[in-house]
């Protein structure tokens, strides 16, 4: 394939979080391929009224050989006009844009609109979600907006492949699992690592790990922590993520239920540099999701060759083979509980570790790359 001229819209340094980790292992990607990538990212993404987190910004330094320019204000259509006329002339041959929040759908769709005047760019969205998981006024109409201004899609999950059907029956998309997050540092044993956490060597450690949201359920995980037997068996929770809601309300649940002991919190935001420490330190991740399309935190616990519970919700157990790199549960604090327990009691960790290491290679970037040019 002749060398393409490639740019990434959306979220990238000195943005953090997961979205920007995406984007920027992309166009690493895409780069080794031997084509020219420019990330176009924002110098506002949310008004701070709208985050939710303590910053939106990382402290660490920008990503090596990469060209990221800061240029796109999310509620200011000036500038998405200023915006769709610069990358109208710059004639990329194909404008990458990951969607996932109505409220991005009229800057995105501006900027696409002005963009394709040049009848030359084609346009393909990487779609996280279509249909939020948490509602407001406007999604539709913005999502509309956006996709209207698309010619192609990407869908990480069956279950947004067919919510897009019901938006735009019409509108090319296929599936392709989100990708390895592969860049967070190297697989070590979880003794080094733990050295690093302060947890001893010895103790059952399961991972819940990202930002925290009532839709991630993190709640019924520490319902599923007061098991008497899980506590029995002295097995610890190492949650490490931020709080986007109020803690009071985890931090009164640990208490009712008694397991302070049991749980160690790590609730700052966690820094791509320490990424690693967590999972290497877990014996298991977690995703007690209430609602889910796909999700990256699959992605880490593959890179680490982490075995994982997950609920049958939206795409969690297309990523997790029940049996073979995990299990899936039902959507509930005693399921939860029994997955656990049977992880750890029932002598099959080795046997699902080598799952994961031979399940991983389904999502290697190069299958992400090849559908963006195919579509």
């Amino acid at each position: 394939m002749s060398a393409k001229k490639i740019v990434i819209l959306g979220s990238a340094h000195p943005l953090r979080g997961g979205l920007s980790a995406f984007n920027e292992r992309l166009a690493y990607q895409l780069q080794a391929e031997g084509h020219e990538v420019q990330i176009y990212t924002f110098s506002l993404q949310y008004p701070n009224f709208l985050f939710p987190g303590t910053s939106q910004y990382s402290d660490e330094p920008a990503p090596e050989n990469l060209t990221i320019k800061v240029k796109v204000n999310s509620i200011n259509p000036f500038n998405w006009i200023k915006i769709g006329r610069e990358l109208k002339k710059l004639r990329p041959d194909i404008l990458i844009v990951k969607f996932w929040l109505p409220f991005m759908g009229p800057c995105f769709g501006t900027i696409l609109r002005i963009l394709k005047r040049n009848k030359h760019t084609r346009v393909i969205s990487i779609l996280d979600n279509v249909i939020p998981h948490e509602k407001r006024p406007g999604d539709l109409p913005f999502t509309q907006y956006f996709l209207k201004a698309v010619d192609a899609c990407i869908a990480m999950s069956r279950s947004v492949q067919a919510d897009l059907k019901t938006l735009q029956a019409n509108l090319p998309c296929d599936f392709i699992p989100h990708p390895l997050y592969d860049h967070f540092g190297a697989v070590e044993s979880n003794t080094v690592a733990r050295q690093k956490l302060g947890i001893a060597s010895e103790d059952k450690v399961v991972l819940f790990f990202g930002f925290i949201r009532k839709y991630k359920g993190l709640d019924i995980l520490l319902e599923a922590m007061n098991d008497e037997r899980i506590k029995a068996a002295g097995i610890k929770l190492l949650v490490a993520g931020e709080f986007y809601e109020d803690a009071t309300f985890y931090t009164d649940l640990i208490h009712k239920y008694g397991i302070a002991s049991s749980c160690i919190m790590h609730t700052d935001f966690i820094p791509n540099s320490e990424v690693a420490n967590y999972f290497n330190a877990a014996d298991v991740v977690v995703q007690p999701y209430r609602t889910a399309t796909q999700s990256g935190i699959s992605q880490m616990a593959y890179h680490f060759e982490k075995p994982m519970v997950v609920t049958n919700v939206g795409g969690l157990p297309e990523i997790v083979p029940d049996g073979k790199v995990g299990f899936v549960t039902e959507v509930s604090a005693a399921a939860i509980a029994e997955a656990i327990l049977k992880f750890f009691s029932s002598n099959t960790a080795g046997k699902l570790v080598e799952g994961v290491k031979e399940e991983k290679k389904k999502y290697e970037w190069h299958h992400m790359s090849a559908a963006i040019f195919k579509a």
